[in-house]
């Protein structure tokens, strides 16, 4: 994954609107929800991960603040003391100073963790949503399946249940985080939707999150699949965009979000 820091500037803006605290929330203090999410969806994926760190506090600030996106997602880990953490690997090796397996930190731990980009504290996800529940969307990829149940009670206890939506690769999970009352999203790779067929899933899942390089058909088969929303992952080219757009999809999870609102779409 390439990444690039953020501008100074840029920085020193989302630190500012962290020290003043959120936004106010949508018109009569009510949160933003599921329901209100326009036609067509653009994610930060990872927070935007080619426009600055990804799973960075900054990062997933800056989607907000931008407006270039609906949604802003990132990835979640469970430390040894059952704290939530945003982290996409199962180690720190890649994206932070620090070495060894995610799992084996405690909370007390994780205040020194750094991002090799950028240098902050990677945050928990309380802090997350703290932040930006009910004030935007969110996604949470649940690395940890056995997280399930600390993620479903920390998103229930602010009532964000149709605020945040909670990610896996596995229909397993996927359907045991609708039966926990939450809105489930699930994710399937261009190999996997080969042999998939997602009406099996229309019962028990939100949104299903296709991979952009599978077959035409296999997208079709996906858009045509009762379904509510079919988005497209990881989409980093205005060219990528626009086919999955013209195949049915109707969101778009990016690393380069402000790229793409950048660049009208093009659909024949």
């Amino acid at each position: 994954m390439v990444t690039r820091t953020l501008p100074a500037a840029l920085i020193a803006l989302s630190l500012a609107a962290q020290a003043n605290g959120p936004a106010p929330l949508g018109w009569g203090g009510r949160p933003v929800t599921w329901d209100t999410l326009p036609r067509t969806v653009y994610t930060a994926h990872r927070g935007g991960a080619l426009e600055a760190p990804e799973n960075s506090m900054a990062a997933l600030a800056a989607a907000y603040e931008r407006g270039a996106a609906q949604v802003i997602d990132a990835d979640t880990r469970m430390l040894r003391d059952g704290t939530l953490v945003v982290m996409h690997d199962a180690t720190l090796d890649r994206t932070t100073t620090s070495s060894g397996p995610v799992r084996a930190l405690t909370a007390r731990h994780w205040r020194d963790v750094r991002l090799r980009a950028g240098g902050e504290r990677p945050p928990t996800v309380d802090e997350v949503l703290d932040r930006f529940g009910g004030r935007t969307l969110v996604m949470l990829e649940a690395k940890d399946p056995d997280s399930l149940g600390r993620l479903a009670r920390a998103i229930h206890r602010r009532g964000l249940s149709r605020s945040v939506l909670v990610n896996t690769n596995r229909p397993d999970v996927a359907r045991r985080a609708h039966h926990k009352g939450l809105t489930a999203q699930l994710w399937r790779s261009a190999r996997q939707l080969r042999t998939d067929d997602p009406r099996s899933w229309r019962s028990f899942v939100d949104v299903l999150d296709v991979d952009h390089g599978a077959r035409d058909t296999d997208l079709r088969r996906a858009v045509r699949s009762g379904i509510a929303r079919v988005w497209a992952h990881t989409v980093n080219t205005p060219k990528a965009r626009d086919r999955a757009l013209r195949l049915g999809c109707d969101g778009i999870i990016t690393d380069a979000p402000e790229l793409l609102a950048r660049t009208p779409a093009v659909r024949r």
